[in-house]
């Protein structure tokens, strides 16, 4: 949980340096939101490749490549 914080603030301070934080929180919020889904097919379904993740999503390759490989 610890190095899940110091990522987190990591990757706002980041974010913070190219986006307006109005939509930081919201780009964050829905990232979340991706996590979750992830998370959630993967009990559902097993073992996803990017593929079926990023069509499952609506996401291109490169996204669920991202959101695995955060996860």
């Amino acid at each position: 949980m610890c190095q899940k914080l110091v990522n987190r603030v990591a990757q706002s301070r980041q974010l913070m340096a190219v986006a307006d934080p109005e939509l930081l929180v919201l780009f964050e919020d829905w990232l979340d939101e991706l996590e979750n889904e992830v998370v959630s097919l993967a009990k559902k379904r097993g073992p996803l490749s990017p593929e079926d993740l990023a069509h499952q999503l609506g996401l291109s390759e490169r996204g669920a490549n991202f959101l695995m490989s955060k996860l």
